[in-house]
């Protein structure tokens, strides 16, 4: 099953092929190696067709992470070349994510889920980053969320 997401990441990567935008091409080629490491994975589990749109998205935002925090530490090192390239990487992979909220419709989103699900007490709060996981996968920082969540619980 192809999705719509290794489409246009296919689509991408032979743009680069022949622009020879050897930079960008290698990241499109590792965003492909992690979807296909993902897929073997699901075939080991009995799953077939490949993965969907959704964990595309998780990978996706889990490569961005990676890339931040590594480029952090490269900046706290002084290995400011290195930290450049890994925020290039970022830019590239993140022309296939969502657009991420911002800080008041993120905001927004979470006052929605909570009346939503009806929640009164941290106890709720699962079904609420439940609701915010299927809504806006790839569009928020559920680690950032995640505490902003339980302070409107807590």
């Amino acid at each position: 099953m192809t999705t719509d997401m290794r489409g246009r990441i296919n689509a991408a990567l032979k743009d680069a092929m022949r622009s020879k935008e050897a930079e960008r091409l290698s990241t499109l080629r590792l965003i492909n190696a992690a979807i296909k490491d993902r897929d073997i994975a699901a075939r080991g589990e009995g799953e077939d067709g490949g993965v969907s749109d959704d964990v595309v998205l998780s990978i996706l935002g889990r490569m961005v992470k990676q890339r931040q925090e590594s480029a952090r530490a490269y900046e706290e090192g002084g290995r400011l070349e290195l930290a450049e390239k890994e925020i290039e990487e970022v830019k590239v992979i993140e022309e296939f994510l969502p657009r991420q909220l911002d800080e008041a419709e993120t905001e927004s989103a979470i006052d929605t889920a909570i009346a939503e699900v009806g929640a009164t007490s941290i106890r709720d709060m699962g079904k609420v980053m439940g609701v915010l996981k299927e809504r806006h996968a790839g569009q928020m920082d559920f680690g950032r969320v995640g505490p902003m969540v339980k302070n409107r619980l807590g």
